[in-house]
């Protein structure tokens, strides 16, 4: 709040990106309520499908996309003195490209651009080299309030399915413990499982809560919000509430020690959704949820051996998705790859294999540069071969080449249907 008067910010704005719809909300809430606001006034926010920014805003959270097609649209960014990049230690793959959009802006057409990188985790001699211009960026550093949090392991039984395993060990922890419970789970569909089983058996004074991005704005707020006074919660959440957010009251994590990430999938030729071990910089933040407030405990769902096995980050996104996307995003914005600055440059042969899908499905021509069904493709928020099909759909049947698209689009949707 304190950069918007400051004198190189010349009256211009602030945008802030975050990689979450339900954290740009929630950043947005946080910063306007230090003043005594509400979102749409000197602080807003916009997402994919909804905006709240006034005549009056200087500071903007927004998500990935908004951001890059911004860039897009106009490379210079009028008006805008400083964007803030959230959560870089996530390496998702729309972060970066649109930091490595944004240090190209700031190179080639805006030398005044300030770039500011925030993380919990991430490698800051990295970072710090990437965004400095000739020599590493001022690193920043800022000790939180943290107490001690008792780990407890508790790997479940042999033939025990993870979601019961769960929710047994969720029963123990309410038992063991006074306080909220976060839970962590990889994705809505594990959520809704862990749900049923848990209503069926907590107490009369206990709420159990879903926390996820797909979810409806209200359920999300539902989740978030204080319990009332004699009353417990356990909010059941993705890794959204991981580091993006923060879940109030909480003092006891339960974490099932696995994630939902993107991966290349050679059988359709696109990123889904995969589930994984956790690493151990994610167990970490996962089980520092129970030391805000005071000491805390952490149950995990695997063993103290089985720890030291785990990978210290996962690999970033840009090493491990398909990237004809990336591909078109950067045939859009006009410098060649090399030029760009990336925290991990992009295997040559999964880019490769991007532009050849690409000019297969004419969005770039044979000297790679992008065509008009290209930029069409561009504008659907979608794979582009699930893109490719919106766009060149006859209009009677582009209703269906929609649905279709939203149901291979794969996140998560389908896994989250209490009657699936």
């Amino acid at each position: 709040m304190r950069l918007i008067n400051e004198e190189w910010l010349n009256g211009q704005r602030i945008v802030m990106l975050e990689p979450r719809r339900l954290a740009a909300r929630a950043a947005a809430r946080r910063l306007a309520s230090l003043i005594g606001q509400e979102p749409g006034e000197l602080v807003g926010y916009q997402t994919r499908d909804e905006r709240r920014i006034g005549p009056n805003t200087r500071i903007e959270v927004v998500t990935e996309g908004i951001l890059t097609r911004r860039l897009q649209n106009d490379p210079e960014l009028p008006g805008i003195g400083l964007v803030i990049f959230d959560e870089v230690h996530e390496r998702n793959l729309p972060t970066d490209v649109g930091l490595a959009l944004c240090l190209d802006a700031r190179k080639n057409l805006r030398s005044d651009l300030r770039v500011l990188a925030m993380s919990a985790t991430a490698d800051t001699d990295r970072f710090a080299k990437l965004l400095g211009d000739g020599e590493p960026a001022p690193i920043i550093s800022s000790v939180g309030r943290q107490h001690p949090v008792d780990i407890t392991w508790a790997p479940p039984g042999k033939q025990q399915r993870l979601d019961d395993a769960v929710a047994d060990v969720t029963m123990r922890a309410l038992r063991e413990n006074a306080g909220d419970i976060l839970v962590f789970l990889p994705g809505i569909g594990e959520i809704n499982r862990v749900q049923q089983a848990l209503e069926r058996s907590v107490a009369p004074d206990t709420d159990v809560y879903p926390l996820a991005g797909a979810l409806s704005l209200a359920d999300q707020d539902r989740a978030l919000a204080p319990s009332p006074a004699g009353r417990r919660r356990v909010v059941l959440s993705t890794d959204i509430a991981e580091t993006s957010l923060t879940v109030n009251g909480v003092s006891v994590v339960v974490d099932a020690g696995q994630a939902r990430v993107p991966r290349y999938d050679p059988r359709t030729g696109m990123t889904r959704l995969t589930t994984i071990p956790t690493s151990r910089a994610s167990a970490e933040q996962r089980a520092g949820r129970a030391g805000r407030l005071g000491p805390g405990v952490a149950y995990r769902l695997w063993s103290k051996l089985e720890h030291t096995t785990r990978r210290s980050h996962l690999d970033p996104e840009i090493t491990q998705v398909d990237l004809s996307g990336f591909a078109l995003e950067l045939a859009a914005w006009g410098t060649p790859l090399a030029e760009l600055s990336f925290a991990d440059r992009p295997p040559e042969a999964a880019y490769k294999q991007g532009i050849e899908l690409l000019q297969m499905l004419g969005g770039l021509d044979h000297e790679e540069k992008l065509t008009d069904t290209g930029r069409r493709m561009l504008a659907a928020p979608v794979h582009p071969r699930l893109a490719h099909m919106v766009t060149s759909a006859h209009p009677r049947d582009h209703g269906l080449a929609c649905v279709i698209a939203a149901l291979l689009d794969d996140r998560d949707v389908m896994r989250g249907r209490p009657d699936e």
